[in-house]
């Protein structure tokens, strides 16, 4: 029996290193508490590579900079744990409350001047918009009036890839409703169900770094972002260029969804919490520039 290579490991100063290089290129920053979860991406990077020792890849990892070494290394060291229609009491939020008055603020059904734009980021796996999509088209009487983009976007290309495909098994769908899964879903084999074309093509997927501000740039005049649990894993520094990016994409008025344990008082004060019914929401002032 052939017993499996050692681990490559990483020294105390390779893995300063390798965290500052990440954090730069990513805004992710990694403590010491995260040390064996990086070194064991870390090493199946390197397995996967033409390279034997961590110096030879980390050399040829800032050689290629912002290529394909680099996409597989961010692809490695996120997480995308998520799953259907997940702390759905924001839904509900805007659905009752956010929409409405976004409506209101332009002008009324019939009357808003281009479309009603929702972006979810990061979107993972897909499971977010398409919950989104999910819950506009059952329960929001206004979706055959308004004219309404879903954007999902996410640092990864490998989940992005898998969002596309839109393929989940039981647990991703387990909270939806029976009579959705059958009007909305395909059964493909092997205990997975695929999301119907319909749904797929209502939802517009794209690459981006939260944390690059040139990047999201292209990102403007969302009416609802979706940002749910991920600037937990910035410093003080990326959370905040990470919220004022958010805040460039949002329309004057619109509304920022953070998760459960996300809050926006010790990173930033540019938005103005507002408090509702199932929960905290975050708006950028109208008429702020």
């Amino acid at each position: 029996m052939v017993s499996p290579p050692a681990a490559i490991g990483l020294s105390d100063a390779d893995f300063e290193r390798f965290c500052e290089y990440f954090y730069k290129r990513t805004g992710i920053h990694f403590t010491s508490a995260k040390r064996y979860f990086v070194d064991k991406r870390i090493d199946a990077c390197i397995r996967s590579s033409r390279y034997d020792t961590f110096a030879a890849w980390f050399a040829a990892l800032r050689m290629s900079d912002h290529g394909e070494m680099l996409q597989e290394l961010i692809n490695q060291l996120t997480v995308n744990e998520t799953y259907f229609l997940r702390e759905d009491y924001q839904f509900d939020a805007m659905l009752s409350t956010v929409l409405p008055e976004v409506l209101k603020a332009r002008g009324g059904r019939g009357r808003i001047a281009g479309p009603l734009k929702i972006l979810s980021l990061p979107c993972s796996t897909g499971e977010e918009p398409y919950s989104i999509a999910l819950r506009l088209l059952e329960e929001w009487d206004e979706i055959d009036h308004v004219d309404v983009e879903i954007h999902g976007a996410d640092i990864d290309s490998d989940v992005l890839a898998k969002a596309a495909h839109a393929s989940y098994g039981e647990r991703s769908v387990q909270r939806v409703p029976k009579a959705w899964m059958n009007k909305y879903f395909v059964v493909v084999g092997g205990g997975r169900y695929q999301v119907d074309e319909g749904i797929r093509s209502a939802v517009t997927l794209h690459r981006v770094n939260i944390c690059d501000t040139a990047a999201m740039r292209s990102f403007r005049d969302f009416d609802v972002i979706f940002c749910r649990n991920v600037l937990i894993y910035f410093d003080e520094l990326s959370s905040r260029r990470a919220a004022e990016n958010l805040y460039g994409a949002l329309r004057p008025g619109g509304y920022l969804f953070l998760g459960h344990s996300g809050s926006m008082s010790r990173i930033s004060p540019i938005f103005t919490p507002t408090r509702l019914p199932e929960g905290l929401v975050y708006q950028r002032p109208t008429g702020a520039k």
